[in-house]
C-alpha cells in the first residue's frame, strides 16, 4: 500500500500491522492497493466537434475490448491539428481522429503520430494512404463541394451554375458565399480546389474575379450554410454555398427529393484520419480503438450520424444517398508535399488579396 498524501496515523500503522499477523496466522494473503483491480483502461480519444457516434455502439466496443474510451473534442481539423502539434511533447489524448487531408502533412511533419497498421486497414481504408509509415488510417470521406439552392434559381429564373468557372459570372453576382481558408478546413480545401484547377499562377486572378463578383467571406461553415445560405435552416439571401458533397442528404423534403444540389465538378477531396498519438501511455488499447474506427459497426454509422462517407468497402449508405449525394467520381486533390510546402503562404496571399 503506498503512501497518497501526508503521513499515516499512528492507528493505521497499528491496524495494518494487526492484518498482517492476522494473515500470518491464518495463511491469508494481504492484498496491497497496488494489486487491486485497476479495471478497464481509459483511452482518450480527441477529435473535433462535428463526433457523433450512437452511444450503443461505443458501449458494445467497450464491454468486448475491456476499454473505456473518453471523447474530447476540439473544435475543426484546423484546430485539432493546430492543437495536437502544439502539445506533441505532452500529449492530450492517446488516440487522434479528425485531422483531414488538408492538414495531414502537418500533422506528419511534426510527428504527432506513430506507426500503426490495423488489420481492418485493407478493407477500404488503404485506398487513401498517405503515409509509409501507416501513422494514419483514413476513417471517412467527405468531399468540399459547391452547393446550390436548386429551388431557388427555378423560381427566380436562373441557369444554375456547374463548375468554378461560372461563379465568376455577372448572373452570379452577390450569390456565392464562403468560408475563410484562413479559419475554416473547408474554406481551406476550397482553396485548394482553385489551385488545383487553375495552377499556382492562375487561383489568385480567379479569386480575384471572385471578389469582384460580390462572393461573401465568412468565418465558417456553419456560419456560411446556416445562415447566409438560402437552402438551409438559415433562410439566407445566397443560393450558392460551399459545403459537402453529402450535404443534400440532409435537405431532403417531404416529397424525397433534395432541395439542394452538389456541383460534382467542384469538389476536393477531403479525407479523414486516425491515429495513435506518439507518447501514448496506452499504444496496444489506441490501437485497439483505430480497428474500431476502421469496423463495420463504426464505420456503418459516420454517414447518418456524420455526413461523411465511410471508407471501409461494403458499407450501406442510407437510403436516398445514391440520388440525393453521390461521392465524385473524380474529386480534386493536390500532392500532400505541395500542400506542406505552401499551405501558409497561399493563406498569407490569399489574406492580402481578400482582405487586404
Amino acid at each position: 500500500m503506498g503512501q497518497r498524501s501526508g503521513q499515516w496515523s499512528t492507528s493505521m500503522r497499528a491496524a495494518i500491522a494487526l492484518l498482517s499477523v492476522g494473515a500470518l496466522t491464518t495463511g491469508c494473503t494481504v492484498i496491497g492497493a497496488e494489486d487491486e483491480p485497476t479495471g478497464p483502461v481509459t483511452v482518450t480519444l480527441v477529435t473535433h466537434q462535428s463526433w457523433a457516434v450512437p452511444q450503443n455502439v461505443v458501449d458494445a466496443f467497450e464491454q468486448r475490448a475491456g476499454i473505456r474510451i473518453e471523447i474530447r473534442k476540439e473544435g475543426d481539423a484546423g484546430e485539432l491539428t493546430n492543437k495536437l502539434v502544439l502539445t506533441k511533447d505532452n500529449p492530450i489524448a492517446d488516440v487522434a481522429y479528425g485531422v483531414d487531408s488538408t492538414f495531414a502533412s502537418r500533422a506528419l511533419d511534426e510527428g504527432v503520430f506513430q506507426p500503426y497498421t490495423s488489420p481492418e486497414a485493407d478493407r477500404g481504408p488503404q485506398r487513401y494512404a498517405v503515409d509509409p509509415q501507416q501513422r494514419l488510417s483514413a476513417v471517412d470521406v467527405g468531399d468540399v463541394c459547391v452547393n446550390i439552392d436548386t429551388e431557388w434559381f427555378a423560381s427566380h429564373d436562373v441557369p444554375e451554375p456547374t463548375g468554378l468557372d461560372d461563379l465568376t459570372e455577372p448572373e452570379y453576382k452577390d450569390l456565392f458565399v464562403v468560408p475563410s481558408p484562413a479559419t475554416s478546413s473547408p474554406g481551406l480545401a476550397f482553396l485548394f480546389a482553385t489551385v488545383s484547377t487553375y495552377g499556382e499562377d492562375g487561383w489568385r486572378e480567379y479569386w480575384s474575379e471572385l471578389k469582384n463578383n460580390g462572393v461573401k467571406v465568412v468565418s465558417g461553415w456553419t456560419e456560411a450554410y446556416t445562415q447566409d445560405f438560402s437552402g438551409s435552416s438559415g433562410e439566407g439571401d445566397r443560393p450558392i454555398v460551399l459545403s459537402y458533397a453529402s450535404s443534400p442528404a440532409a435537405e431532403i423534403g417531404e416529397d424525397g427529393t433534395p432541395r439542394t444540389k452538389a456541383l460534382l465538378d467542384t469538389c476536393y477531396r477531403q479525407v479523414e484520419y486516425a491515429g495513435v498519438l506518439e507518447g501514448t501511455p496506452h499504444p496496444n488499447e489506441a490501437g485497439k480503438v483505430i480497428d474500431f474506427l476502421l469496423s463495420h459497426e463504426f464505420q456503418s454509422t459516420v454517414a447518418s450520424n456524420m455526413y461523411v462517407y465511410p471508407t471501409r468497402e461494403g458499407v450501406a449508405l442510407p437510403e436516398g444517398w445514391a440520388q440525393a449525394a453521390p461521392l465524385p467520381r473524380e474529386s480534386l486533390s493536390l500532392p500532400g508535399e505541395q500542400v506542406q510546402a505552401n499551405r501558409e503562404q497561399w493563406i498569407k496571399e490569399w489574406r492580402e488579396l481578400l482582405e487586404g
